[in-house]
C-alpha cells in the first residue's frame, strides 16, 4: 500500500490581476512598406493591423515580462513574495539556458519561486494557464504567475511579402490564484504535428552556426556564411518566422472554431452566456471569420487588439485581455471565451472570469 501524502490546494482557481507592456516604439506600415512591395490599404485588408510596437535594446524579454508582471502582482492585490511559480511562455528569448522565467522570478522579488519556460507558440499564454491552475488545485503553489512574452521583431524577415507586416514585441501577465468557485473552465488543448510546416522557424540553429558541431551529416562545418540566406543587400539573414499564409487561415477559422466551441461546451456555456471573445491576435480576418461561424452575439466584445499591436504570439490574449479591461470595454467579473493557435500546430482554449 502506497504511504505517499496527496497535498490538497484551493478547490478552484482564478484569474486575480492582468498587466501588460508594450514596447514604447510605435511602426507604422509605411516603415514595414519600406522593404516590401505592397502597400497600407493591402496590409489593412489583409491582416487590419495598422501599427505594432517594436522593442529597442533595453526591451528585453526579461524587462518588458517584468514590467507586466508587476502590473498583474498589483493589479491581484498580493505581493511578489507570494508568488509559488512563474510560468513564461516564448520563443523569442535565445538563450537555451538559463529559463528566463528564473531571472524574472528573481528580480520580482519572489521567494525563491519555482520558475520555468515553456514553447507552445501562439497557444503559450493557454497553456501556461492551464498548467498554473492545476499547480494550485494541486497545491504546489498558491499564486501563479503566467507571462506571455515575445519580441517577434527579432525574429522577422522583412524581406518577406507574406509575414513582415505581422508580428509585433510585447508582454502580458496574469496572476492565477485561489477560488471557492469554478473561474477558470476545462482546457481544450493539442497539437497537430502534421501540419507543422505551416509556420516554422526558416533556418533551424545548427544550420545558422557554421561551426556548430549539430549541423546536418555530410554538412562540414565551413567557417564561414557562403550557405546562409542573404536579403538583397548581401547580409545573412538571422532565422526568421515563415508561415503559409492560406492554409494556417483556413486551419484557424475552421478548426478552431470547432475548438471553441468545444471549450464553451465543457465549461457548460453557451455563447449567448458569454460577454467576452478573446483570441488569438493573429489577423483581424481570422478573428472576424471565427465570430460568424460560432455565431456569437451582439453583446459579446470581440478583441481586435491586432490592429495596433500586431501578432504578439503569446502575449497577445494577456495584452488584449488587459487592453479591454484598461478601456471598459469588459469589466472585472465577465465571462470570457480565449483561444491560442499556431506554430507546431498547438491549441488551447477555455473558458474564464475575468479578474
Amino acid at each position: 500500500m502506497s504511504k505517499i501524502k496527496a497535498r490538497k490546494g484551493a478547490p478552484y482557481a482564478r484569474i486575480l490581476g492582468v498587466g501588460g507592456y508594450r514596447p514604447v516604439r510605435v511602426v507604422p506600415n509605411e516603415v514595414i512598406l519600406e522593404k516590401i512591395d505592397s502597400s497600407d490599404e493591402w496590409i489593412r485588408s489583409r491582416s487590419g493591423i495598422e501599427t505594432r510596437h517594436w522593442a529597442n535594446d533595453e526591451e528585453t524579454v526579461a524587462a518588458m515580462s517584468i514590467e507586466a508582471a508587476g502590473k498583474a502582482i498589483a493589479d491581484a492585490g498580493i505581493t511578489a513574495e507570494r508568488i509559488g511559480a512563474v510560468v513564461v511562455s516564448t520563443v523569442s528569448h535565445f538563450s537555451q539556458t538559463p529559463a528566463v522565467a528564473t531571472e524574472i522570478a528573481d528580480k520580482l522579488g519572489t521567494d525563491k519561486a519555482a520558475a520555468f519556460d515553456i514553447s507552445a507558440g501562439c497557444a503559450g499564454f493557454g497553456y501556461g494557464l492551464t498548467l498554473a491552475k492545476g499547480m494550485i488545485v494541486e497545491g504546489s503553489a498558491e499564486y501563479v504567475l503566467v507571462i506571455g512574452v515575445e519580441r517577434l521583431s527579432d525574429l522577422t524577415d522583412l524581406e518577406d511579402r507574406a509575414t513582415a507586416f505581422l508580428f509585433g514585441d510585447g508582454a502580458g501577465a496574469v496572476v492565477v490564484g485561489p477560488s471557492e468557485e469554478p473561474h477558470i473552465g476545462p482546457t481544450v488543448w493539442g497539437s497537430e504535428g502534421d501540419k507543422s510546416e505551416t509556420i516554422k522557424q526558416t533556418v533551424p540553429w545548427n544550420e545558422f552556426l557554421p561551426h556548430s558541431r549539430l549541423r546536418p551529416s555530410g554538412s562540414a562545418p565551413t567557417g564561414d556564411a557562403s550557405e546562409l540566406p542573404v536579403d538583397s543587400e548581401g547580409n545573412v539573414k538571422f532565422p526568421a518566422i515563415t508561415q503559409e499564409g492560406q492554409a494556417v487561415f483556413r486551419w484557424a477559422v475552421f478548426e478552431m472554431a470547432k475548438v471553441a466551441q468545444q471549450a464553451l461546451d465543457a465549461a457548460g456555456i453557451t455563447a449567448d452566456d458569454l460577454d467576452v471573445f478573446i483570441p488569438h491576435q493573429a489577423n483581424v480576418r481570422i478573428i472576424d471569420s471565427m465570430v460568424k461561424t460560432l455565431k456569437l452575439p451582439e453583446h459579446v466584445t470581440v478583441a481586435r487588439d491586432v490592429r495596433t499591436t500586431g501578432n504578439t504570439s503569446a502575449a497577445s490574449i494577456p495584452l488584449a485581455m488587459e487592453r479591454l479591461l484598461a478601456t471598459g470595454e469588459a469589466k472585472s467579473g465577465d465571462t470570457a471565451l480565449v483561444i491560442g493557435f499556431g506554430a507546431g500546430l498547438v491549441y488551447a482554449a477555455t473558458v474564464v472570469t475575468l479578474p
